[in-house]
């Protein structure tokens, strides 16, 4: 089984100027670690889910990555997940190859429709960042039409092919992607969601991996042998080896209450049928939690 660890929580106690320190001890110690890859989210406001409110730090996920890119060797770096409506697939796919680039091809490029609801708007003390920032956000059947394209722009981008993209969210009239990105054919796609009728065929379709729920509490806690059934049902529909989908889910474990209750955790999602497990704890990785996890890595890459 693979580990990652998500850096969604900045709330450390330290002024803005010291996120960066905080932030780059933490990505390098991974780094040197074995730990498989290093994650944010594609948020401008923090979310509810975290237990702080909008106010509290958040960074933008591909400026975040660059910086991460560039102080460490050997970790995998993704987003859980891009948000389709937030940037034009042109300039999207041009930002993620650069990183792939940059980082001698380490990107896992993970994307989704957005918010599984529809946000009515709040006005100016609103806590969701589209209508904060006035980013335009549409409803959720359009934006997984926009998704769907998305994923066929980014195959068109990778494989070199120029000709114009037409579709009905999209144009295109030259996707030119020089330089292309180091691994190949395209870095791996990651789809976020479980949603049976949309994202999953989606999966199938055009994804390498599918990252599914394991946030007790929260409202994100998925049945994932059910889900995988569906999975593999939509691969099999379509005539796709279900086996090349690399399974991840994300995960909430208290990594402060010892080794013991985590590694059973973890074998359960293994046995299920999970291939790499993300993993944020309650509140903000310390250094601490972070050695508490690596002193285990060997035991979670033996599951």
């Amino acid at each position: 089984m693979k580990i990652g660890i998500a850096l969604t929580d900045f709330s450390w106690p330290v002024p803005g100027s010291g996120i960066g320190s905080a932030v780059t001890e933490l990505a390098q110690a991974a780094d040197a670690s074995g730990i498989d890859s290093l994650w944010v989210m594609d948020h401008f406001f923090q979310i509810g889910i975290s237990g702080h409110p909008p106010e509290s730090p958040m960074l933008e996920a591909y400026a975040a990555l660059g910086f991460l890119a560039g102080i460490t060797d050997r970790i995998r770096l993704g987003t859980l997940v891009t948000a389709v409506p937030y940037r034009h697939p042109g300039v999207l796919i041009k930002s993620a190859t650069t990183l792939d680039v940059l980082s001698g091809g380490r990107l896992i490029f993970g994307v989704g429709a957005g918010a599984p609801f529809d946000p009515e708007p709040m006005g100016p003390r609103t806590t969701f960042e589209a209508e904060g920032l006035g980013i335009p956000f549409p409803r959720l059947p359009r934006r997984f039409e926009q998704l769907e394209e998305l994923l066929q722009i980014a195959h068109r981008m990778w494989s070199e092919d120029e000709t114009p993209y037409r579709g009905n969210h999209y144009e295109l009239a030259r996707p030119l992607n020089s330089p292309n990105s180091i691994q190949r054919p395209h870095p791996p796609i990651l789809i976020g969601g479980s949603g049976e009728r949309k994202t999953l065929p989606l999966v199938a379709r055009y994804a390498d991996a599918c990252n599914l729920f394991d946030l007790p509490r929260t409202g994100y806690a998925d049945n994932l042998a059910h889900k995988l059934t569906v999975l593999r049902r939509r691969c099999d529909e379509i005539g796709r080896d279900y086996s090349t989908i690399e399974k991840t889910v994300t995960t909430a474990l208290d990594i402060d209450a010892g080794h013991g209750p985590v590694l059973e955790h973890l074998k359960t999602l293994a046995a299920t049928g999970i291939d790499h497990v993300i993993l944020g704890p309650d509140g903000p990785w310390t250094p601490p939690r972070l050695e508490r996890l690596i002193e285990i890595a060997p035991d979670i890459h033996a599951l």
